[in-house]
């Protein structure tokens, strides 16, 4: 682990760990969306699916 975090921390590799972050971020949110959206089709209230996406 000592290893990996003086890799991590050099100045060439910090912004590829700051992508890395913003990836996740993004992907998590995006699967959050998804199961609503798979949850409101699964009640039959699939029109409900383009208001959510704006709230």
């Amino acid at each position: 682990m000592e290893q990996f975090m003086e890799i991590a921390t050099q100045a060439d590799n910090i912004p590829i760990i700051g992508m890395l972050v913003l990836v996740l971020i993004c992907l998590g949110l995006a699967m959050k969306q998804a199961f609503v959206h798979d949850r409101l089709i699964d009640k039959g209230q699939k029109d409900k699916i383009f208001h959510e996406m704006y709230k």
